[in-house]
């Protein structure tokens, strides 16, 4: 179990700067889109284990957050299920002044 109760408790601990929790949450969506696809895809974790070839003992770690994927395993993951992933722009917000 972990020894922290929150997200909160963490960012204390770890003193994240703001491009650390951009990379975290950016990797938190990707996480959750996979999910998404896998289910849309009506396969389990095994199924996509036996399409993707990565075990699935690591697609329940991803799928848990307890492990960050490698880009290259993200996409063999997406793969066999007809998805990619794409580099797109920054939505930019403007400072009032």
């Amino acid at each position: 179990m972990s020894e922290f109760e929150n997200w909160e408790e963490v960012r204390k601990e770890f003193n994240f700067t703001p491009e650390e929790e951009a990379e975290i949450e950016l990797e938190k969506e990707l996480i959750k889109s996979a999910i998404a696809v896998r289910k849309k895809s009506n396969l389990t974790q095994r199924e996509l284990s036996k399409k993707s070839g990565i075990i699935q003992p690591s697609i329940a770690r991803i799928e848990k957050f307890a492990r960050s994927p490698q880009t290259s395993t993200l996409i063999k993951l997406l793969y066999p299920m007809g998805y990619t992933i794409k580099i797109v722009p920054l939505k930019k917000t403007k400072n009032k002044k």
